[in-house]
């Protein structure tokens, strides 16, 4: 019986011990993916935002963790009209982090669903900012990045004061609402059937310019090579009539040249199956053939 109390005092003193321990343990482990916040008498007096091990002052000092992270907030979808009154239906959200623990848990009392509220608000108003000052045509083009960027330049540092920071606002759809889709893409075609009306237009006007233009020159370019021609052929037959004149400059050569002539005038007639000509005795084919 004496062994058995024995123990059971044992057992006692090691459960009262283990509770002191758990009860004023004085380390504070703070994880990479978060900030600890010390607080004593619910002010805080440090914060411990390096992930490792710290301590606090057992039974007068207390701990809070807040996340230390990126976080993605889904805004609801809304329509917002844009600068030429078409309306649109946006879907985004938001990515966002808290960098001021302090900050952060005495505006909003460290609650995440405060924040998203606050953030829907910010962001709304930033978006139907923008939007309201840019021209539906813009905001198609501009789905890319350059949009989200903009909305997220407007936010600017107006979420600082509760310890919020920003990244970006992202639009995960933009479209029109149903009840006026088609009327939108139909004009859409049409504009953009009257710009490919309008290129063809002038594709055709630049295209009629040049045949003219080039019709013009080899046009220029015929009449000139046919002068050329002329002008070579009238001094190609002027050398030659100077060649025949000084080839029978005598006499001599001046029968020669007209025996020539003559049969050739001869060969000339001969054609067909009538072989037969009429002469004056006094020709000079009639000559050359009587010989004479």
């Amino acid at each position: 019986m004496k062994a058995i109390s024995k123990t059971m005092k044992v057992l006692a003193i090691c459960l009262l011990l283990l509770l002191a321990f758990l009860v004023l343990n004085p380390t504070v482990v703070t994880k990479a993916n978060e900030y600890t916040l010390i607080k004593q008498f619910g002010q805080v007096v440090r914060v411990e935002s390096s992930p490792g091990l710290s301590y606090k002052i057992p039974l007068i000092q207390t701990t809070q963790n807040i996340p230390k992270m990126k976080m993605i907030y889904d805004l609801r979808p809304s329509d917002v009209t844009t600068k030429d009154k078409k309306v649109m239906n946006v879907d985004s959200f938001v990515i966002w982090e808290i960098t001021d623990p302090v900050k952060y848990l005495s505006s909003l009392n460290a609650s995440i669903e405060k924040a998203e509220i606050r953030l829907d608000n910010v962001v709304y108003n930033s978006i139907k900012t923008i939007m309201s000052s840019t021209s539906q045509d813009d905001i198609i083009s501009g789905r890319e990045g350059l949009l989200a960027k903009t909305i997220t330049e407007n936010i600017g540092i107006s979420m600082d004061s509760y310890g919020i920071l920003v990244h970006a606002v992202e639009t995960k759809k933009l479209d029109l609402p149903d009840s006026n889709k088609e009327s939108v893409y139909q004009r859409m075609i049409s504009e953009r059937n009257n710009i490919a009306a309008q290129y063809t237009a002038d594709g055709n006007y630049q295209s009629s310019l040049i045949r003219n233009e080039t019709d013009k020159s080899v046009k220029e370019t015929i009449a000139k090579a046919e002068a050329e021609a002329e002008k070579t052929r009238g001094k190609a037959e002027a050398e030659y009539m100077q060649i025949l004149s000084n080839a029978y400059n005598d006499e001599s050569k001046a029968d020669f040249y007209n025996y020539v002539r003559s049969l050739d005038a001869l060969k000339a007639s001969l054609k067909g199956e009538n072989k037969t000509i009429v002469l004056n005795k006094d020709s000079e084919l009639a000559k050359i053939l009587s010989g004479n």
